[in-house]
């Protein structure tokens, strides 16, 4: 299997996790598509993902796959003993509400701040602007620390008793938060120990 990637990057990296988490890390070749200088927009990359974004996995018969979720999906289940997606409809049901949650309302926000309202990547990736639309989703992130420092006042993570996809996602999304000078609210006490909790494990720590 391939992982073409900008490593650094918070979607990749939540790639990268998966795979430290199901150990398979060994099993991929990582190929580097440089975002920065517009390696992702070439005609051979979008013949991959036309939208042009990366992680993406090309299986060894040459299907591709791209979005985190559904590469997550399909590394979960090479061993048919899902971890991070869930095993029962409940849990897969719950695991997906707040993995999608942590994207929007966090990860996403932070990167819509940073392309938007920062100067991103710089003039020649980013293209079009909007600063206000970017200041809007500064608050729709700490509006999300808010509300996952109350869901983790009640659990040890983010979609329950488990570590799943959703707290791989809530991760990168604060990473990505420090790196645009997005701080936690002092408040969120739950959330801020949850961090230090999951940043220890194998998986994260490297």
């Amino acid at each position: 299997m391939k992982i073409y990637e900008f490593e650094g990057f918070p979607n990749p990296a939540r790639i990268r996790i998966a795979l430290a988490e199901k150990n398979l890390t060994d099993q991929v070749e990582f190929v580097s598509i440089n975002v920065p200088k517009g390696e992702h927009q070439t005609p051979e990359f979008r013949a991959k993902n036309p939208s042009a974004a990366v992680p993406l996995l090309e299986l060894e018969d040459g299907t591709c796959i791209s979005e985190c979720t559904a590469i997550t999906e399909y590394l979960d289940h090479m061993n048919g003993d899902p971890t991070l997606t869930g095993k029962t409809p409940k849990e897969r049901a719950k695991i997906h509400m707040m993995q999608r949650r942590a994207e929007a309302g966090l990860l996403d926000a932070v990167g819509t701040y940073f392309h938007h309202a920062t100067p991103g990547l710089g003039k020649e990736i980013e293209v079009y602007q909007c600063s206000e639309w970017g200041q809007y989703q500064k608050d729709v992130a700490i509006k999300g620390m808010r509300y996952f420092d109350t869901v983790l006042a009640d659990q040890d993570y983010i979609a329950g008793d488990k570590f799943s996809m959703a707290d791989i996602t809530a991760f990168a999304g604060l990473g990505f938060a420090d790196f645009a000078q997005i701080a936690i609210p002092e408040d969120c006490a739950n959330l801020k120990n949850w961090r230090a909790r999951v940043a220890s494990r194998p998986s994260l720590a490297a």
